[in-house]
């Protein structure tokens, strides 16, 4: 690991700041969710957060009053935290886990430069309050992008209540766009022809 350089209070960031930074979040890469990929291997943390930032740039036009480049960041660093806890799906995360990885999250963004320090920490916050278009578009698309990966696994890796979560999850979070409801409502009937089909055989 390469040590990072302690005076933190510049406003650039040092090549081995950055260094340092990426192999944390390199640890993404290795760390693997509650879903597998269309060819039946496991899905890892930094694939979900790629995808998801691509789903919020493709959208742009649908959202034209929303600032769509922080989505894409919010997308992109939501779940750095992962890169200490690995992945819990989210029928086991209890909310001492969500605490926990919270603080490892600040703890580590407190040693970034200032200018960065501030970003994540403002982008956490926004995040966090749920109350601007922004984090609440983020927020949808993290929970449509999970169900979207599931239907792409094959069933036979889904738990017995993954088949009812499948539908539900995130309902609440899209019922504040239109755009949203009709995705989730497309995904839905995929979800039920994926199922429907599994029981023919």
């Amino acid at each position: 690991m390469i040590a990072v350089n302690e005076n933190y209070g510049r406003s650039k960031m040092q090549q081995e700041e950055l260094l340092s930074i990426l192999s944390i979040a390199e640890k993404l890469k290795c760390n693997t969710r509650h879903s597998d990929t269309s060819s039946g291997r496991r899905e890892s943390v930094a694939e979900h957060s790629w995808r998801l930032a691509l789903m919020a740039m493709l959208l742009e036009d649908e959202f034209p009053d929303t600032d769509i480049n922080k989505v894409i960041k919010m997308c992109l660093i939501h779940d750095l935290g992962e890169a200490f806890t690995g992945d819990i799906a989210t029928f086991d995360k209890t909310k001492e886990d969500s605490e926990r990885e919270e603080q490892l999250y600040l703890e580590w963004i407190d040693g970034f430069p200032e200018v960065q320090k501030k970003q994540f920490q403002n982008l956490l916050s926004e995040m966090s309050e749920l109350e601007t278009k922004e984090a609440k578009l983020y927020k949808a698309l993290d929970k449509l992008e999970a169900v979207i990966q599931h239907n792409e696994a094959d069933i036979a890796s889904w738990l017995p209540l993954e088949y009812n979560l499948q539908l539900t999850y995130g309902a609440e979070e899209t019922a504040f766009s239109p755009y949203l409801l009709k995705l989730k409502k497309c995904i839905n009937e995929w979800t039920k022809d994926k199922i429907e089909k599994s029981r023919t055989f």
